[in-house]
């Protein structure tokens, strides 16, 4: 919970500032954590957000070490 909300806090100055909010997602056990927890904390229009995945594998997403696919079933 405590990094999701700072999550929700740097995402919410940001964009409240006029600007963009950048998060770098790695795999692993992140996935889960932020799947749980950020939803309920994060800001209702993540519009603003640009995400990347900083471990992706040249993979297509279906497969099972794809950081993208982790995200996207999550």
């Amino acid at each position: 919970p405590a990094l999701a909300r700072l999550v929700a806090e740097r995402a919410a100055a940001a964009a409240g500032g006029g600007g963009r909010f950048t998060l770098g997602l790695s795999g692993g056990s992140l996935v889960g954590l932020l799947a749980r927890d950020l939803p309920p904390a994060a800001p209702p229009a993540p519009a603003r957000w640009l995400l990347a995945f900083c471990d992706e594998r040249l993979v297509p997403s279906e497969h099972p070490e794809s950081t993208a696919g982790a995200y996207a079933v999550s």
